[in-house]
């Protein structure tokens, strides 16, 4: 096996292992955590990574790892990897099966690899650099004949952005030009389940502004794995099912930055 089959191996059980501890938690309805106004901090991110930390480490203990509950692991170069254990805990804590537990692993800094598992449907995504995206082992693309006007959006920002009232009024701005082009406009609580989604062609497209860097890695390399139309300006980044698509979402969203 090469270095990245091995990756991919691991990358696979630890989102599967974290996965597990996410489904028996969501079934037994816990949804204990510290709740802000803006984002929620759940016991079940810790318990979940607590799962998913150890298989990477042990398998790689050289690499850098940034997990999101414990922070930097520093390592050596080239590989490091952006572990998410729960993407979705808002979703999760309002008893929501719209959640994930997601790797990233990048190399020299680019992303190459990322895996992502939805325990409440027992879903799984692989995808590496080169070789496209598989849902449960069969490989998707992001194609849809749905024209704009009957296209479901997705928007991702980061935790940051309802923070800050310039960008977060920028949002509202965003989602607003696109509720009047499309049929349906998400607000993604959980960036890696829409990414996925695109990736087959579910929905039509995907705005991202100022992300998270544990989404935004799995999300811009499905992207491009899925054969999907993207154009990026500083902290927006626009993905869609095809390039007409993509000019549209792109001329009316930067229209009101």
């Amino acid at each position: 096996m090469t270095n990245l089959d091995n990756i991919e191996a691991i990358a696979r059980a630890a989102v599967l292992s974290s996965g597990a501890e996410l489904r028996e938690r969501y079934k037994n309805d816990d949804h204990k955590g510290e709740y802000g106004v803006h984002d929620v901090k759940a016991a079940a991110d810790e318990a979940a990574e607590a799962q998913m930390l150890p298989v990477v480490r042990q398998a790689f203990p050289e690499h850098a790892i940034f997990a999101e509950e414990a922070g930097e692991f520093p390592g050596s170069k080239p590989y490091r990897w952006i572990i998410d254990p729960l993407d979705g805990t808002n979703n999760f804590t309002a008893g929501l099966p719209t959640f994930a537990s997601s790797v990233a692993v990048l190399h020299e800094g680019e992303p190459v690899l990322a895996a992502f598992h939805q325990p409440a449907t027992n879903e799984t995504y692989l995808t590496r650099r080169g070789t496209g995206v598989y849902y449960e082992g069969k490989r998707v693309t992001a194609d849809s004949d749905i024209d704009i006007e009957s296209a479901t959006v997705a928007t991702i920002v980061g935790r940051d952005v309802p923070r800050n009232p310039e960008l977060a009024y920028q949002t509202e701005a965003i989602r607003d030009v696109l509720d009047e082009m499309v049929k349906r406009v998400l607000s993604s609580w959980a960036p890696t389940v829409h990414s996925g989604l695109l990736a087959r062609g579910r929905i039509q497209g995907l705005v991202q502004f100022h992300p998270d860097e544990e989404e935004q890695a799995v999300t811009e390399l499905l992207a491009a794995e899925a054969n999907a139309a993207t154009r990026r300006d500083g902290p927006l980044y626009v993905a869609a099912c095809d390039k007409e698509t993509l000019d549209q979402l792109w001329k009316e969203t930067t229209s009101v930055r």
